[in-house]
């Protein structure tokens, strides 16, 4: 049993950026994350409330970057006093020992020791010590954890810094190094993608990959080789998940995120090849052609125990024109309360067919139950231009139906087509959506065949339906800061209508 000692023996650094705004929120007591808010004051962690996320955040700490971005001796002194009141603290509920949770804490006291710790009182740095001894300890013992997702990376790079940081205890890092081999096996798929299929969580997990490369220079430690070819799969895959503004697309869990926070993630990552036009394993599609991107959801939905964040959004798309986004799915409040975050889940808020107003894939709290076992994927280039065939089955077992998607972009990125399709033995009635981007202005012609789609950038699109009764109506988006009211083109069809629909979205100034 190795002592405590009175400080880390090597520095530990944080490597992103906070939020000044949610830093000015935790002075007054409000902590917010993903689409929910807690009370957090001196006090009050024995009874943190809301979602499992909101409160995991809470006792993970890692909102101390916010109080250090916005870098007042007032930031710093909440900081501090948090901390001592965690520590002293009888903490109950189980997710602050969670080992995700644990090893986040642990990476986010250490990378900001020098902000809140180095210029506190020896009473307070060796409580601190102490307890960072104590997590680390209990956290090497549960590893590897239950959890098969990206939360075992930050259980892993928690134990990692405290290696580094506490260099007498030379378990730590042995423990951490055995299990991380098998944990990137599981986790990253040979095209670089996550095995969540969330774009999200990919960016989470090369985060926390690209710290524990850093730590492990630090300490003079040879990086393992599979955490290097990780790596360079990942940033790639990461890239051709982005639009053309910089940001995410809104699969699975995802919001925007700010394209500076994407452009260093991959900085960090280092070097790294061009977006692939496909992830083949993880299941999306990236057609691209002059200044438009089509990012299309072509594969099965994770399997149980790794659909924490999965939405039925199957075959759902999203459009981008340069640095407009155009068509969007309505993105995620995961740490907002079960109704938004259903909302959020169903098919009817993803860019996509929806029959009888019923999802694609059956939504549960903890992931999905019922959900497409066969979801196929074709794809065809010539000449600049692409064509993409798609379909899945989860509509086979409570409507006998299969829903096929076939998309067509021209060469110049100015001409886009589609037809969705439903195969069954009786006749279906659907709904097609395509949620817009609140800084599209949607004007519906009078002649009730089309929608003009202004850009903030400056050029309009038409979109055109042969098929289906077009109709403009209200939508909500859930992918930005905040949330922000929005429209969507809705493509409907009769019981006696016909079971194709085909449409086009081209550009007319």
């Amino acid at each position: 049993m190795a002592r405590v000692p009175d400080a880390p023996a090597l520095p530990v650094r944080d490597p992103w950026p906070g939020d000044p705004v949610r830093g000015a929120e935790l002075l007054k007591g409000v902590l917010s994350l993903g689409g929910g808010s807690t009370v957090m004051r001196l006090g009050s962690f024995p009874d943190i409330k809301g979602t499992p996320g909101l409160r995991a955040a809470a006792h993970g700490f890692t909102w101390l970057r916010d109080l250090r971005a916005l870098g007042t001796d007032a930031a710093r002194m909440r900081a501090r006093g948090l901390v001592a009141d965690w520590i002293a603290s009888p903490v109950a509920d189980e997710i602050a020992e969670r080992p995700d949770v644990a090893g986040a804490r642990i990476a986010a006291w250490l990378g900001h020791y020098d902000f809140f710790a180095a210029s506190a009182d020896d009473a307070f740095r060796q409580k601190l010590m102490a307890r960072l001894v104590a997590d680390a300890r209990a956290l090497a013992a549960t590893l590897p954890p239950e959890e098969l997702d990206a939360r075992a990376l930050t259980a892993l790079k928690g134990l990692i810094a405290a290696a580094v940081a506490l260099p007498d205890h030379a378990a730590f890092l042995t423990r951490a190094l055995r299990v991380l081999p098998q944990e990137l096996a599981r986790q990253v798929l040979p095209d670089g993608g996550h095995v969540e299929r969330s774009p999200a969580q990919l960016m989470a997990a090369l985060q926390d990959l690209t710290e524990i490369r850093a730590l492990l220079q630090a300490a003079q430690a040879q990086p393992p080789q599979v955490l290097s070819v990780a790596i360079e799969r990942m940033a790639p895959a990461l890239r051709s998940l982005r639009h053309g503004d910089g940001g995410l697309a809104l699969f699975n869990g995802t919001v925007e995120e700010l394209s500076g926070l994407v452009d260093l993630v991959l900085a960090q990552a280092g070097r790294s090849g061009r977006a692939p036009s496909a992830l083949t394993e993880t299941g999306f599609h990236r057609l691209q052609a002059g200044r438009s991107v089509l990012i299309v959801d072509c594969g099965v939905p994770p399997p149980p125990k790794l659909d924490r964040f999965a939405h039925a959004g199957t075959l759902s798309f999203e459009l981008s024109i340069g640095r407009d986004r155009m068509i969007v799915n309505c993105g995620a409040a995961p740490a907002a309360g079960p109704e938004w975050r259903d909302a959020t889940r169903a098919t009817a808020a993803h860019s996509t067919l929806v029959i009888a107003d019923t999802s694609s894939s059956e939504l549960k709290p903890e992931g999905l139950g019922r959900r497409p076992a066969h979801v196929e994927a074709q794809r065809q280039e010539a000449a600049g231009a692409h064509w993409l065939e798609a379909s899945h089955d989860g509509y086979r077992r409570p409507f006998g139906a299969v829903h096929r998607r076939r998309l067509y972009m021209a060469e110049s990125g100015e001409d886009i087509r589609g037809e969705d399709l439903v195969e069954a033995e009786s006749p279906q009635p659907f709904v097609l959506r395509f949620h817009l981007h609140p800084d599209v202005e949607g004007a519906l012609q009078q002649d009730g065949e089309a929608v003009l789609l202004r850009l903030l950038g400056g050029s309009t699109w038409r979109l055109r339906a042969d098929g289906a009764r077009l109709t403009l109506e209200e939508s909500i988006y859930l992918g930005g800061p905040e949330p922000r009211r929005t429209e969507q083109v809705v493509l409907s069809t009769s019981q006696d209508g016909p079971q194709t629909v085909k449409w086009a979205i081209t550009k007319v100034a």
